[in-house]
């Protein structure tokens, strides 16, 4: 990699665009060992912190209603509503738990249960998630139809990677050469979905499994095509990655969703890069059944999750970054998801390597 590195003679920007990446990276210590040309971006791959700040508040409105119970994963417990004008929607699903109207669930299935153990209450799942977990939702979905659970909806915030890899893409600010693609993920999708990135962009994209020599072997293989001048989708995860991916959960998620225009923290309205549920399911809608609108808001104060979710912006450069935001007290979501890359600069990064917790530069 040394060799490739000094070959193309300039800096490789590279973005891994998965949250377990980044904290794989950190955790294992990769990142102070690759070649000092090469620097790596944090991207939209947590799920929790790519979910909007309007999105965030209306859950926390939802489980202020008596007659709603919020089925949550844990993940998304903690992270911060923002005070407004004619707003109660601060503080977080945590400060609420003490109603008993929060439920933290290990899965889909666990939301739907609920539903059916308290007939009294309406439960909204709260859908969070990319592809990895759509197929998830869309079997409850399904099941409660069949079953005809009425007190059960969901809160369809399921996004699409492709869509905001391009987004990012058309950014003027960009200064990307290739992306370490999601592995799980690209178990959905496949990973012959990235090749209209490489094709129309012309930026290598290599799938690579969690494990450090996977990493290592992805970032080399991202060098090999650059310096080749080529520009290609590949994986090395090939244990459970395809070209096509798992084409039963594609479908089970295309009977249920229809793409459409989402909000995403840090990269605004993003066409056709959200699922939302088809007319035939629409009353498991949380949105309809409230009759709740979309709406964007801005993130916190001083917060910047936005700009390290899109590569401009290294967590430690962040003036609130572990000072006022800090993993005990989250002003973003970054600094909330173990995923997040606020939370692996703070427990990895500047233990090691001082404030900025990188080495020569990165």
């Amino acid at each position: 990699m040394d060799a490739t590195c000094e070959a193309l003679g300039r800096q490789i920007n590279i973005m891994e665009v998965c949250g377990t990446h980044t904290v794989s990276l950190f955790r294992n210590g990769i990142r102070s060992t690759l070649p000092r040309q090469i620097k790596l971006l944090s991207g939209p791959g947590c799920p929790v912190c790519v979910t909007d700040q309007g999105y965030i508040d209306t859950v926390l409105e939802l489980a202020d209603r008596p007659e709603c119970v919020i089925a949550t994963y844990g993940d998304m417990i903690r992270v911060p509503g923002k005070s407004r004008k004619g707003c109660c929607a601060g503080g977080s699903l945590e400060t609420r738990q003490n109603t008993g109207n929060v439920k933290i669930i290990l899965s889909s299935e666990d939301a739907l249960q609920i539903a059916k153990e308290n007939q009294d209450k309406i439960v909204v799942f709260v859908a969070v998630g990319f592809e990895t977990t759509a197929p998830a939702t869309a079997v409850v979905i399904q099941q409660a139809a069949k079953e005809n659970i009425e007190n059960f909806c969901i809160l369809s915030n399921h996004k699409l990677v492709i869509p905001a890899m391009k987004a990012i893409l058309s950014m003027p600010t960009n200064k990307i050469d290739a992306f370490l693609c999601p592995g799980h993920v690209s178990v959905i999708i496949g990973y012959g979905a990235f090749k209209e990135i490489a094709e129309q962009y012309k930026k290598p994209c290599v799938v690579a499994g969690f494990e450090p020599m996977q990493i290592i072997e992805g970032l080399a293989e991202i060098c090999r095509l650059l310096i080749e001048c080529k520009s290609e989708a590949k994986s090395i995860y090939t244990a459970v990655v395809t070209e096509k991916g798992n084409i039963a959960a594609q479908k089970i998620i295309d009977e249920c969703f229809e793409p459409a225009d989402g909000l995403w923290r840090g990269l605004g309205n993003i066409k056709v890069s959200t699922l939302k549920l088809r007319e035939q399911y629409s009353k498991f809608d949380a949105m309809r059944r409230f009759g709740l609108t979309e709406k964007q808001v801005e993130e916190p104060t001083g917060c910047h999750c936005g700009e390290v979710l899109c590569g401009l912006m290294e967590p430690p450069e962040c003036q609130l970054f572990g000072q006022v935001c800090t993993p005990q007290t989250p002003i973003g979501p970054c600094m909330v998801s173990s995923e997040g890359a606020c939370t692996a600069w703070f427990k990895y990064g500047r233990k090691k390597n001082g404030a900025n917790g990188q080495k020569n530069g990165r």
